[in-house]
C-alpha cells in the first residue's frame, strides 16, 4: 500500500492551491480550522482541558516533576480560560490511582500558558507512581513515572529521542519508546522546528536556508501544541519521565545563544518560555507562576552506583563559531563540566549532547562537514577532552542527536592524531522524522566520511528511529531501533543493529548477531 507522509500531503495540497485547509498553522485559520487542518494531517488530542497530555521529568530518588498543560483549545493563540485555574494533582502506588501517596492543588496561569510544574518530593526510590490532573470537573489520562534509586543497581535501560520535525512523518519512533521497559527517556533536542512556509510548504530542516518562521510566545505554543497533537508522542510522555536538552530549532536554526541584537534576544524569550511551559522540565523556579522562566538545562543525576547522567547545554552559552577563542559551552559550564569531570564516581558516565561531539571532516584532510557543532569550537573541545583524559575518569559514553543518521565514533582528546587515546564512545541515533541525506548521498559519502575520519565505526543514514541502551556494571549496550516506515504511525520496530562497550576498556564493538545489518559504513 503506498502511503504519504505530512510532507506529501502538504505538497499535494500546495499544488492544488489549497494549503490553508491543510497546514494547521497558516494565517487567518480559526482554532477549530487549524484543529480541522491538523486532525487531517494525522493529529489528535487528549479530551479538553488537557489535550497535550501529561508527562513527567527529572526524576531523583525522592522526587519528580509532573507536568501538563490547560489548553481547551490547543492550536489557539489565547486560551479561553480564567487567568488562573486551579489545577489539583495525585500520586499513587497503582495505576487507578487507588493508594494515593501525594495529592496537592497548584495554579495554572495565564502568564506560563496553564501549565502546571509540580515537583513531587517524599516518594520512595527505585519505585513505579501513576498519577493525573483534575481541572474544570475534568480528569486527565493517567501518566506512570519512576523514581531513581540509590545504592547497588545490576542494570538501567533508557531511550534517547531526537528531531522529530512534524511535517516529516508520524511519530511511530515514540509509539516505540512509550512501549519500551525503559526506566526514563533523553530527548537530545530539536522537539520542534521553528520553520516557516517556504513555497507554501514547511522549509526542510536544512542548514543553509530559514523560511519565514515564528517569533512570539504565542507561535512558539502553536507549535508545541500542533507536535503533541501526535497521539504517540504524548503516548511516549505519559509513559516514562524524561531528562531533556535542547538544539536549535527550539528556537532558530544553527543560533547562538549569546548572539544577536534586541529582537532575536526576545525571539529567544519566547521560544524558551513556551518551551518551559510545554516540557516536564524541573526549574529552580517551577511550581510558581509570578516570574518567567529561564531555563537551566545542565545538570547532573545519578542512576545509583551504576550510571552518572550529565546533561549539557550546548545552545545558551556559546558563542559564534570558528574562533580561536570560541566556547560551546559557556565560561561558566566549562568550569561545571570539569568539576564534574573531576568529582566522577566510579560508574559509567553518560553525556546527553545535543550535537556531534566527534570530528567529522568531508575527506581525509579535508575540513570539516558542520562547524555549527563541536567542530567548530576546537580549542574547547581539546580542552575539555584532554581533562577528560588527564583526570583518568574511564567509561565515557556520549548520546548524541542531531545529524538524522547514526554514528558510532571512538572520542579522542586529538582526532588528528591517531595515537591519541581512546577515552570514550559517542553514539549518534538516527532522527524520529526528521529528513536525513538521500541513500545516494550516504551510499557515496559513508565510505568517504570513514576514509577521512579514522576513529568513526559505522554509520548508516537510510533509517529513522531511536536508540534503547541497556547498562550493566559490566557493559554498555546500543541498540539502534528502526521504524518500517516513518509515513506509517503505526509502522513496526525492529532493532537495525547492536554496539557494546565494555567496562574499563574504552572503545565499541558491533555485536557479532547483528554486524551483517545494512549500513553505508563499517570499519572492519
Amino acid at each position: 500500500m503506498t502511503r504519504l507522509n505530512r510532507r506529501d500531503l502538504l505538497k499535494a495540497a500546495g499544488a492544488a492551491g489549497a494549503l490553508n485547509l491543510v497546514w494547521p498553522l497558516a494565517a487567518g485559520l480559526s482554532p477549530a480550522q487549524a484543529l480541522e487542518a491538523a486532525q487531517a494531517l494525522g493529529a489528535d488530542y487528549d479530551p479538553a482541558p488537557f489535550t497535550l497530555g501529561v508527562a513527567s521529568g527529572d526524576p531523583q530518588p525522592s522526587s519528580v516533576l509532573l507536568w501538563t498543560r490547560l489548553a481547551p483549545e490547543p492550536l489557539a493563540a489565547e486560551q479561553k480560560l480564567p487567568e488562573i485555574v486551579e489545577v489539583d494533582w495525585v500520586v499513587a502506588a497503582d495505576p487507578r490511582l487507588r493508594r494515593v501517596v501525594a495529592r496537592g492543588t497548584a495554579p495554572a496561569s495565564a502568564t506560563l500558558g496553564h501549565s502546571v510544574h509540580v515537583p513531587v518530593s517524599g516518594l520512595r526510590p527505585n519505585t513505579r507512581y501513576w498519577y493525573a490532573f483534575t481541572a474544570l470537573g475534568r480528569r486527565s489520562r493517567v501518566g506512570r513515572t519512576k523514581t531513581a534509586p540509590v545504592g547497588r543497581v545490576s542494570s538501567v535501560r533508557f531511550a534517547a529521542a531526537n528531531c522529530q520535525a512534524f511535517h516529516d512523518g508520524f511519530y511511530a519512533a515514540h509509539r516505540g519508546i512509550a512501549r519500551e521497559n525503559v526506566d526514563f527517556v533523553v530527548h537530545l533536542g530539536d522537539y520542534i522546528y521553528e520553520h516557516g512556509q517556504v513555497g507554501g510548504v514547511p522549509a526542510d530542516h536544512v542548514r543553509d536556508h530559514e523560511g519565514p518562521g515564528i517569533f512570539t510566545v504565542a507561535d512558539y505554543r502553536r507549535r508545541h501544541a500542533l507536535y503533541k497533537g501526535d497521539a504517540s508522542l504524548r503516548e511516549a510522555h505519559a509513559a516514562h519521565p524524561w531528562f531533556l536538552t535542547w538544539d536549535d530549532h527550539e528556537v532558530a536554526n544553527d543560533y547562538s545563544g549569546t548572539g544577536g541584537g534586541a529582537p532575536f534576544m526576545q525571539r529567544r524569550a519566547a521560544a524558551y518560555q513556551a518551551w518551559y511551559e510545554n516540557m516536564p522540565h524541573r526549574d529552580g523556579g517551577a511550581g510558581t507562576s509570578a516570574a518567567l522562566p529561564d531555563p537551566e538545562i545542565h545538570r547532573v543525576r545519578r542512576w545509583g552506583d551504576l550510571l552518572e547522567l550529565t546533561v549539557l547545554d550546548l545552545r545558551s552559552y556559546r558563542s559564534a563559531q570558528n574562533l580561536s577563542d570560541g566556547t560551546i559551552l559557556g565560561a561558566g559550564q566549562k568550569t561545571w563540566l570539569k568539576r564534574t569531570i573531576d568529582r566522577a564516581p566510579d560508574s559509567w558516565h553518560v553525556w546527553a549532547n545535543s550535537i556531534m561531539l566527534s570530528q567529522l571532516r568531508s575527506r581525509p584532510g579535508g575540513s570539516f562537514m558542520f562547524t555549527d557543532q563541536w567542530d567548530g569550537f576546537l580549542a574547547e573541545r581539546k580542552e575539555v577532552l584532554g581533562h577528560v583524559h588527564s583526570s583518568g575518569m574511564e567509561d565515557l559514553v556520549v548520546v548524541t542527536g542531531d545529524w538524522h543518521s547514526a554514528f558510532v565514533d571512538d572520542i579522542r582528546p586529538d582526532f588528528d592524531d591517531v595515537t591519541s587515546p581512546v577515552i570514550g564512545t559517542e553514539f549518534t541515533a538516527h532522527s524520529v522524522t526528521s529528513g536525513a541525506y538521500s541513500a545516494s548521498w550516504n551510499a557515496t559519502n559513508g565510505p568517504v566520511m570513514g576514509a577521512g575520519n579514522p576513529h568513526l565505526k559505522y554509520f548508516e543514514g537510510n533509517r529513522y528511529g531511536y536508540d534503547v541502551y541497556e547498562v550493566t556494571p559490566e557493559r554498555f549496550s546500543a541498540h539502534m531501533r528502526v521504524v518500517e516506515d516513518r509515513r506509517d504511525p503505526a509502522s513496526p520496530v525492529s532493532t537495525l543493529t547492536t554496539f557494546h562497550v565494555d567496562r574499563g576498556q574504552a572503545g565499541s564493538y558491533e555485536d557479532p548477531a547483528t554486524k551483517s545489518s545494512p549500513a553505508q559504513y563499517r570499519r572492519d
